[in-house]
């Protein structure tokens, strides 16, 4: 018999205003979205909070445009983390409160991280490379 080491997520970084939104947002759907309100709370509690003048350019954050392999298929998708307003699966804007979306914040491009998808199976997302928005002058 061997024993394995549990597997130790990624570090994952939040903006402070960011985290305190997403918790109020993850506690609102508890009933609804169970799983993933969970999933989402215990990424915030985990995180390493920054202002958004000193997050790194390179995190994964609110509005962030993402490239990611999912290394179950080998595809490569390219998506915009958004709130579930502003959600459309069509155009690429993934809503922070499904699995894909609460496994992906916080992440830096080299990181992955085994996360369950809406059916519950495990996958293996990897992320390539991230672009924060251009902000407005």
């Amino acid at each position: 018999m061997s024993l394995s080491k549990p597997r130790r997520r990624p570090a994952v970084h939040m903006i402070d205003s960011e985290a305190e939104a997403l918790a109020d947002m993850a506690v609102g759907v508890e009933k609804r979205l169970p799983e993933v309100s969970a999933m989402l709370i215990e990424e915030i509690s985990r995180a390493t909070i920054h202002t958004q003048a000193r997050m790194p350019r390179d995190v994964i954050t609110m509005s962030s445009q993402v490239d990611f392999i999912d290394e179950g298929s080998g595809t490569l998708r390219t998506v915009q983390l958004v709130y579930p307003q502003d959600a459309d699966i069509d155009a690429g804007r993934i809503s922070i409160l499904t699995p894909i979306g609460a496994g992906l914040i916080g992440l830096r491009p080299g990181q992955s991280i085994r996360w369950p998808d809406r059916d519950g199976r495990m996958r293996k997302l990897s992320v390539v490379a991230v672009v924060q928005p251009v902000k407005a002058a």
